[in-house]
């Protein structure tokens, strides 16, 4: 016994080292994609705000847009039109989505469920000129024009499905034995869903409504199709509307160089709104739950 121990020492510390170099290696792999993932992300946001800041004024964020052979003037009217057309795109999506998503993982043990939730994939990978053609074939015909309320419709179409299914991910996180304490103390299952375990996943589902609003906050192609643009103050929901990626992509592609730099101006703008959102919606989440909590 004791040659044979002697003998399959050297296996086992040979094994354990192969283990080790190929821990190693996957960790290594990991780092690497890593890398390709954070290095063009940084790059990219470095370049918005490195040339963005140079260009960005108060003239930027608080006027109209001026001719191309005049120069200077802003964007305020498109700062104002994103803001009213992404806001009215949330008032619509989050309702639906949010119980399209409770819906998937409270109920939806059979076939509607498990035909939402597909149909919630499949349009979450909906190309956004899609969703764009489709309000445009909707709304702006029927209506005779472009429109800020066709814009959200349109941006909608996408925020939706992918609150849906953020929803229910995050729902389904939550461990079975709140559920089952809550309907131990009589309580019904829809108000189980709703103010148990809706509560106790608001985190990740506000991460997911989040994620929807950055994706529709820089779409261009649907609102090209719908709100369309406009150099003047936003009229009324049912008139033409300037907003931010509209007008990133029209200044972008000009040929007037200070159109060029207010396109990247408008680029730090738009992230900047977003990044805002995002702290603003976290800041005061954490503070409702640490209010909860009793603290």
């Amino acid at each position: 016994m004791s040659a044979a121990a002697t003998e399959g020492a050297p296996r086992r510390s040979l094994r354990l080292r192969f283990r080790h170099l190929r821990d190693g290696i996957l960790v290594g792999l990991c780092v690497v994609a890593l890398a390709f993932a954070v290095i063009p992300l940084v790059w990219v946001l470095w370049e918005v705000v490195a040339v963005g800041l140079e260009h960005l004024s108060l003239e930027f964020v608080t006027s109209l847009p001026e001719p191309p052979t005049v120069g200077g003037g802003g964007w305020a009217n498109a700062i104002v039109g994103s803001g009213v057309v992404v806001g009215m795109a949330m008032l619509m999506g989050v309702p639906v989505g949010v119980g399209t998503g409770i819906y998937m993982s409270e109920y939806g043990d059979n076939i509607l469920g498990r035909s939402t939730r597909f149909l919630a994939e499949v349009m979450a990978g909906l190309p956004s000129i899609v969703a764009g053609i489709v309000a445009y074939g909707v709304i702006v015909v029927t209506m005779g024009q472009f429109s800020a309320i066709s814009g959200s419709v349109a941006l909608a179409l996408l925020f939706i499905p992918i609150v849906a299914i953020t929803t229910q991910e995050a729902l389904q996180m939550i461990s079975r034995d709140q559920r089952e304490a809550s309907f131990a103390l009589g309580v019904s299952e829809a108000s189980t869903s709703l103010r148990v375990v809706l509560p106790a996943a608001m985190g990740n589902v506000l991460t997911g409504v989040m994620i929807a609003t950055a994706r529709i906050a820089g779409e261009t192609a649907p609102l090209l199709f719908t709100a369309f643009n406009s150099r003047y103050w936003m009229e009324g929901l049912d008139r033409p509307t300037a907003t931010i990626p509209v007008n990133i992509y029209s200044y972008a592609i000009s040929p007037f160089e200070h159109w060029h730099n207010q396109a990247w101006a408008g680029a730090l703008v738009l992230v900047s709104l977003v990044l805002l959102l995002n702290v603003a919606a976290r800041t005061l989440w954490a503070r409702r739950a640490r209010f909860m909590r009793g603290g």
